[in-house]
């Protein structure tokens, strides 16, 4: 690897979306998953020709494996809910935190609580929702305490509800001209820049 090349580590990635991203836009990518990504992912990059972009790891986002300062970005995407309690969560910031350089940025997207119909079905129909912890979008602002900078946005309602991609294209439309109107604490996604200092 060139000595200046940007490095980004992706976590939660089991099929290996985020880490594509990432090496189509330059990045040489550690591909991560805490039991380490699918076949899917590696024949993703291949397919894509990217493969020589992104190396894969387990990696552990309480405990992950590399020296301070040692990515330029760090991305995650639907997977500290899974960390079950607030404690956990902070502690995989924290870790993010100091895996990235000075100037580093964490780029995220991650579950909210929603309403009580998305409780209610979460319950009712999501195998893990005994274990997730849903972010709430005003009280787990202090998540990102630690980093210089951040810029937070949620989104939305109906658009998770769907069944297929043609239902939640739909939804996402309707969910568009709707969220001026929806309260921040239905919302159902959370989704940001952090920065570090």
């Amino acid at each position: 690897m060139p000595k200046d090349a940007r490095v980004a580590l992706a976590l939660g990635e089991r099929d290996g979306g985020l880490s594509l991203m990432l090496a189509d836009q330059g990045f040489m990518t550690v591909c991560s998953d805490l039991r380490g990504p699918t076949e899917r992912a590696h024949e993703l990059h291949h397919a894509f020709g990217r493969q020589e972009w992104i190396t894969y790891e387990q990696v552990d986002a309480l405990a992950i494996p590399k020296p301070d300062a040692s990515f330029d970005v760090v991305v995650f995407k639907s997977m500290v809910g899974a960390l079950g309690t607030k404690e956990r969560q902070l502690a995989a910031l924290h870790e993010m935190h100091r895996v990235l350089k000075p100037g580093g940025v964490l780029l995220f997207a991650e579950n909210l609580r929603g309403t009580w119909l998305h409780r209610w079905l979460r319950r009712r129909f999501v195998a893990w929702d005994h274990y997730w912890r849903y972010l709430d979008p005003v009280d787990d602002r202090d998540l990102f305490a630690g980093f210089e900078r951040t810029e937070l946005h949620t989104t939305g309602l109906l658009a998770n509800l769907g069944r297929s991609e043609l239902q939640r294209d739909l939804l996402a439309r309707m969910d568009a001209l709707v969220m001026p109107l929806v309260p921040v604490r239905w919302r159902t996604i959370l989704y940001g820049v952090a920065v570090k200092g």
